[in-house]
């Protein structure tokens, strides 16, 4: 049995495996640009975040109606259960669907009935986590916070993601304000390929409760400072790191100056199906490739509760079972 943890950043639509793509494509009478699953796979190879998210956005096609939905977040969950997780705080991309005429509620609606078996099926607690494309105008993303105002009862905060270069946090700042008058939680991807100014701005300027990504804090001494005073949570990537070249191997990888610097770590897959593993992967990378030893791994699934939205007594009871846990 893996180690119990939770995962903070999963794109659910990063979890679309090949053959759960080709299994939809054929469901929904869609051809593939690629003419079997392998060939598919040898497609995932990124020289940089945005070569990644060209495959991403062309293979969502494939997910058109409630069914598909469902068996995306089932498949994620089946094999989250697998690798220890316990609990998953989801992301979600509605304008990356709503652009293509998919309707906002068949999305959720798709998503909510398989996210509400969960616990009873795969021992997994969840929520969702409403994503604005920073690529995309800001006033789409208003528009799309509008439009989920019927479903806040399944959202449990919005996050920021896709392209950061060009695309700071500080152009979403009324989005977020609005988001935190409903209600809401909030999240933003900042300080991956973007500068550590941008995470500075998804603290100051959207109110970012956690940093999604953030290894570029290491470039601001003063920021790292902040992070490790306020315990402001970082949900790292290792894999996706790699893969999208923002570190030159795992071996290189920056999260052991995280976590000596005393920041609030967590590991987590982000979008696995392209990235080559997931959140229980990422933790064996971690401990082949950079020597990480039980007690740090242990540390690194108890941040991932500490770090999570889960009621108190539910995140309390969770990091128990971390303490508990045989190696």
């Amino acid at each position: 049995m893996a180690l119990p943890k939770a995962e903070l950043h999963i794109h659910i639509e990063g979890t679309l495996e090949p053959e759960l793509a080709f299994h939809l494509a054929d469901r929904n009478g869609i051809t593939l640009p690629h003419t079997h699953v392998q060939a598919l796979r040898d497609a995932y190879s990124f020289t940089d975040l945005q070569s990644f998210l060209d495959l991403y956005y062309e293979l969502m096609d494939v997910l058109r109606t409630e069914a598909d939905f469902h068996d995306l977040a089932q498949a994620y969950l089946a094999r989250a259960a697998a690798q220890g997780v316990r609990h998953a705080e989801i992301f979600f991309d509605p304008q990356a669907h709503t652009s293509r005429g998919i309707p906002l509620d068949t999305v959720i609606a798709g998503l909510t009935s398989a996210l509400d078996t969960s616990q009873q099926r795969h021992n997994i607690s969840t929520s969702l986590i409403l994503c604005f494309l920073r690529d995309r105008p800001a006033t789409e993303a208003m528009d799309t916070l509008m439009a989920a105002r019927p479903h806040l009862d399944r959202i449990s905060a919005v996050g920021l993601d896709s392209a950061e270069v060009g695309n700071p946090p500080e152009k979403f700042t009324e989005v977020f304000t609005a988001a935190a008058q409903l209600g809401l939680r909030r999240v933003a991807h900042a300080g991956e390929e973007g500068p550590a100014s941008y995470i500075w701005q998804a603290l100051n300027l959207l109110g970012a409760e956690r940093i999604d990504h953030g290894i570029r804090c290491l470039d601001d001494p003063e920021l790292v400072a902040h992070l490790a005073a306020t315990q402001t949570p970082l949900t790292v990537c290792p894999f996706s790191n790699v893969r999208l070249r923002a570190v030159n191997t795992l071996a290189e990888h920056p999260l052991p100056a995280l976590m000596e610097a005393g920041l609030l770590v967590t590991v987590n897959s982000d979008d696995p199906s392209y990235f080559g593993g997931y959140v229980h992967d990422n933790y064996l990378g971690l401990q082949e490739h950079l020597g990480l030893d039980t007690e740090q791994l242990r540390t690194l699934a108890r941040n991932s509760f500490t770090a999570s939205f889960l009621p108190t007594e539910r995140r309390q009871a969770l990091i128990a079972e971390v303490d508990a846990y045989t190696f």
